[in-house]
């Protein structure tokens, strides 16, 4: 596993710390499970999706939340009253407790969740604020700059 010493970055830039700190995560999380396995895609200009196998978990056991800058999806299968402990043979479907987080981008949210035949979609939406969107400036001649003072005194 490479491991990449990012404190020059911190040294020569000036706003990017968060970049250096996706990095690091990312390079991290290299060495993690891949359990549960999901799949990210583009849905539209500014829609994901991102869906998680969650196979032999109830609604009730899988919580889903957005927080700083994160979606964070956790499942934990729930005791069972009353229930037999089970003697497996083989045993392939994990439901083992998971934790998968997921950097979002700027302006990127959640927008609903929905469970369907075993697999977690999480709906996500890019909102860039109109301040932010690029505009157009328009460029003044000399004329028209002169004249303005002129109109101001009249």
């Amino acid at each position: 596993m490479r491991h990449f010493d990012l404190s020059p970055l911190y040294r020569s830039t000036v706003g990017f710390d968060r970049l250096a700190n996706i990095l690091e995560q990312v390079s991290l999380a290299e060495g993690q499970a891949s359990y549960p396995p999901y799949n990210i895609e583009k849905t539209g200009e500014n829609a994901y999706r991102i869906t998680i196998a969650v196979a032999g978990f109830a609604d009730g056991e899988l919580n889903v939340e957005a927080r700083e800058g994160q979606l964070v999806v956790t499942g934990r299968k729930a005791e069972a009253e009353g229930e037999t402990k089970r003697n497996y043979l083989h045993r392939g479907i994990a439901t083992r407790a998971f934790e998968r987080r997921f950097q979002l981008a700027d302006h990127v949210r959640a927008k609903d969740a929905v469970t369907e035949n075993g697999l977690l979609h999480i709906d996500l939406v890019r909102e860039v604020p109109e301040a932010l969107k690029p505009r157009r400036i328009e460029i003044a001649t000399k004329n028209t700059i002169e004249a303005k003072p002129e109109a101001a005194e009249a």
